[in-house]
């Protein structure tokens, strides 16, 4: 019996299947409702609606209301996204307004 090869084009449509599924669990910390804090607000949910309608958990935890928190994640500087699931585990620092840039630290895009 002959095996099927697979190309690397038909194991990356498998992953982008897969991934078009996963949901994804993220955190943004922010320090107060600095401008820096809000337009990184905006610019991280105008993506996941873009990019990940109803796949999406966004969690947005101030770091002056709730700064036990920053140091359980090893938070060092704000604004900052975490992304929980899918692994792996990734961290960004700053405004996010380079969009490409945030997408491809999301998995989203290939550098």
């Amino acid at each position: 019996m002959a095996r099927k090869l697979v190309t690397a084009t038909e194991k990356f449509e498998r992953k982008l299947a897969q991934t078009q599924k996963e949901k994804y669990i993220l955190r943004l910390y922010v320090a107060g409702t600095t401008s820096s804090s809000m337009r990184a607000i905006a610019s991280v949910k105008k993506m996941c609606e873009e990019h990940l309608k109803n796949r999406y958990d966004l969690q947005v935890i101030d770091l002056y209301q709730q700064p036990t928190l920053a140091k359980g994640e090893q938070i060092i500087a704000a604004p900052t996204l975490i992304k929980k699931l899918p692994l792996p585990l990734r961290r960004m620092i700053g405004d996010f307004s380079d969009s490409e840039r945030v997408l491809v630290g999301l998995d989203l895009r290939k550098q």
